[in-house]
């Protein structure tokens, strides 16, 4: 499996050569819009990656290079998802207040026409930012919006091709995230064994990182041998190529030290 650390420099070439082309090339107007897309395409995937690596200025900068392109080429849609990436990293990196307005500003920029799987999708990072800044209602406000939002979608509404995985089983994930952020484990925990239960296990990140908030939300809920195994498959999964993934055992083993006396968290600890 490849993860931030492995892809980045990939990204950053393909990123380089479309900006490249586009700023040295001649070409008509339309097309000129079209190179602009696949830049803040190409910007989003790549700000991902070196976000995903820790490289976090970096991140910062390639996506506010395809928000500009995005803007630039009139699509409203893709700027909002360039600009809720960020927003994104904001959120996890202590900038949660600066997260929510851009997150909201990244709502707007998509538009009330903008497809229903990216209004759900923005109403997600809404959710998120609001989360991380501990601001509770507006967080499960936008998570009933996002819900509404993709019950809207359908085959017809034309949705971006790169937004083809935002669906039910993301937006449970997200669900689960934010009750489990906001200390509410006993509703957390049901959604996120139902999503562990049918998830395809050869996505190795996402299930570290789904394990991840499994393993909290037991301990939260008072349950550390639930908590220790949760963890153990975490940890098999090995995810060393993704900061975010190290970031999060960090997080998870440093919750199940108030659990050191109970022998399956303590053999954890010493492994």
């Amino acid at each position: 499996m490849l993860y931030g650390k492995d892809l980045i420099g990939p990204a950053l070439r393909e990123l380089r050569t479309a900006v490249k082309l586009y700023r040295e090339g001649v070409h008509t107007e339309e097309v000129g819009r079209e190179l602009l897309r696949a830049i803040g395409e190409l910007a989003q995937i790549a700000g991902w990656v070196a976000s995903d690596a820790g490289e976090h200025v970096e991140a910062e900068r390639i996506y506010r290079l395809g928000m500009s392109a995005a803007r630039a080429a009139g699509d409203g849609v893709l700027s909002g998802n360039v600009a809720g990436s960020l927003a994104y990293q904001w959120s996890n990196t202590g900038h949660a207040a600066d997260a929510v307005g851009l997150a909201c500003a990244a709502l707007e920029d998509a538009g009330t026409d903008a497809p229903p799987k990216a209004r759900a999708l923005y109403l997600d990072r809404v959710a998120w930012a609001h989360t991380r800044a501990r601001q509770d209602r507006p967080a499960m406000a936008a998570l009933g919006e996002a819900a509404e939002a993709l019950a809207e979608d359908s085959a017809g509404t034309g949705s971006p091709s790169y937004l083809y995985w935002m669906d039910a089983g993301e937006l449970q994930v997200m669900e689960a995230r934010v009750y489990t952020e906001l200390r509410r484990p006993l509703r957390a925990v049901p959604l996120l064994t139902d999503v562990l239960g049918r998830y395809d296990a050869s996505h190795a990140r996402e299930l570290a990182l789904y394990l991840s908030w499994l393993a909290v939300a037991y301990a939260d809920a008072n349950e550390p041998e639930a908590a220790a195994t949760t963890t153990s498959r975490m940890l098999d999964l090995g995810q060393s190529g993704s900061e975010r993934t190290a970031e999060r055992t960090r997080i998870v083993l440093d919750r199940l030290r108030a659990f050191r006396d109970v022998p399956e968290v303590a053999e954890l600890l010493a492994s």
